[in-house]
This record gives structure tokens, sequence and C-alpha cells, in this order.
């Protein structure tokens, strides 16, 4: 599905007073949640409503083609390497990875840098707007695994943070 289309139902999904919005074009399927999973409206107490801070995609499964043991469509590793041991911190979003605000600066963390959590690692560009990646847990960077410049994918792995 195109991000256009994404972008035009997040818009929809917060003009609204819905709290969720799943989208069907023809295998695909998009859904909108303002709440993340597993909560509700009642279990956050909140009076007024929050953005969008939930956005599953569901990629139809071909037969022939043998999901993992753990029946997730997607590896942990698009790579088809194993992962270093630790937290990964995750691509919230399909974009662009950058490794530092602009050419010029230096790069926001490097392997071996202590990080505490709510630390920016890195930016991803998706639709002209420049997205902050933050650490969400404190310790050391043990692995960067994007590349500056290149495209990456929702919830493809992007740091680990032992």
């Amino acid at each position: 599905m195109d991000l256009r289309k994404i972008k035009k139902l997040i818009d929809i999904l917060e003009e609204s007073n819905l709290a969720e919005l799943e989208i069907k074009e023809g295998e695909e399927v998009v859904r909108l949640s303002r709440f993340p999973k597993g909560m509700t409206p009642m279990s956050m107490m909140a009076p007024a409503i929050s953005p969008v801070t939930h956005v599953h995609m569901e990629q139809p499964h071909t037969p022939g083609t043998a999901l993992p043991p753990s029946g997730d469509p997607a590896p942990a590793a698009s790579t088809g390497k194993a992962l270093p041991a630790g937290h990964i911190v995750r691509s919230p979003m399909v974009g662009t990875y950058y490794a530092s605000a602009s050419p010029d600066s230096p790069v926001f963390v490097k392997v071996g840098q202590a990080v505490k959590a709510g630390e920016t690692l890195a930016i991803i560009e998706a639709m002209k707007m420049f997205n902050q990646i933050e650490a969400d847990v404190g310790g050391t960077v043990v692995a960067i695994l994007a590349t500056n410049g290149q495209p990456v994918e929702f919830d493809e792995p992007l740091f680990v943070i032992g």
C-alpha cells in the first residue's frame, strides 16, 4: 500500500473520534489504532483522544513459503545474520535512515557508546518529515544494523543495545 494512502488514513483517524481503523486493499491489510496493542481507551484512562501511536501492516502469506517457527511473517534479521544479544531497537516506520542530523554533523551514536533512554540514536526521513529514533532503554550500543542514507522497512532492526 502506498505511503500517501497510509498518511491519508492517519489523517482521517486523527480527525475522527474513532479508536481504530482497518482497511483491506486486495490481500494487504492496514490497521491503525490510537492505542498500543493490548491497550484500550478505558485502560489508559485518558480524557482526551490521543494521537495515533501504533500502525500495523500485514503482508499476505503465500502457500509454499514457510513461516518461521514463531509464526511471525518477518524474521528478526532480514539479512540472514543472527543478531547480537541485547535489546533490539526497531524502525517504527518505512523511510530513509540517517545516522546524523546533516552530512557535516557527527553521528548520533557509535558502537560501544553508552546511551540513556530517550537519547536520539538516528533519524528516519519519511514523507519529507524527519523523525528522531530514540533509545527506549539505557545501555551500550552493541551494534548498528542500518546503513546511512539507505531505506529501512517498518519493524526492521536498527540497533542492538546491551
